[in-house]
């Protein structure tokens, strides 16, 4: 089994952002980037998929330089190989695009993604990757097992579980419970060094998206306690402060 992982260079959530003055971009001095919490569960079980059935797993990543060491541990981590396309990822289609472009003619049985990446959560590109491929795209996949060569995934629905049976290839993204990440080892630590890491440069694609401004939520309030038998001042609170009544 060939098995694509695509995974996204993130800040790490204890990390402090900052936006520069215009709020027109985030500063990154200081932020310790990590791979994808959900991308790192996708590339776990390509991983355990690969070591039952046998396979390859390369990891695709769309970014500048500063995302290597990112790679290098998904590398260590144990992937087989790793492809870089050398660009900034601006927006979701525009990832979207170098991946698909990457798969094409990769061969691949199977192209994983996490459910959404933690720092813009917009849950768009493995949608994207299955429709610019024509290929099947299952969302938010909590279990993924390859019986008779065949996917057979679980999801989550409202009051139970969804199962779905599909062909492959098929794109997926992954969220908890379908793999534990692993935490590199020594040994997987110094061959990642050695492993393949190949830069493409980016193809064309039309810019759809700008990012206006970013903006911090407001910091909270003072909380207000109320004793649980004056009924009345919580309600007047409710109405004329927090006004949701």
């Amino acid at each position: 089994m060939k098995i694509l992982v695509c995974i996204s260079n993130v800040p790490d959530t204890t990390t402090k952002i900052n936006f520069s003055s215009d709020n027109k971009s985030l500063v990154t001095t200081g932020i310790q980037y990590i791979i994808n919490p959900y991308d790192e569960i996708a590339l776990t079980r390509a991983l355990e998929l690969t070591e039952v059935s046998g396979g390859t797993v390369t990891v695709i990543n769309v970014g500048d330089t500063s995302t290597d060491p990112t790679i290098r541990k998904a590398l260590a981590i144990g992937a087989s190989d790793a492809v870089r396309v050398n660009a900034a990822p601006r927006d979701a289609y525009f990832v979207a695009k170098q991946i698909a472009h990457h798969a094409k003619s990769g061969g691949y049985d199977l192209i994983l993604t996490g459910r959404e990446s933690i720092d813009y959560n917009g849950s768009q590109v493995a949608a994207m990757v299955g429709e610019l491929l024509d290929i099947p795209s299952i969302s938010i996949c909590k279990s993924l097992n390859i019986e008779a060569g065949k996917a057979v995934l679980e999801r989550e629905i409202e009051g139970g579980k969804e199962v779905i049976n599909c062909s492959l290839p098929l794109v997926a993204s992954a969220t908890e419970g379908m793999a534990e990440p692993r935490i590199p080892n020594m040994r997987g630590i110094m061959s990642a060094r050695t492993k393949p890491l190949i830069v493409v440069e980016p193809i064309e694609v039309a810019m759809l998206t700008t990012i206006a401004e970013y903006d911090k939520p407001q910091p909270r309030g003072q909380v207000n306690l109320v004793e649980s038998d004056k009924v009345e001042e919580l309600v007047t609170l409710l109405h004329t402060k927090a006004k949701v009544i």
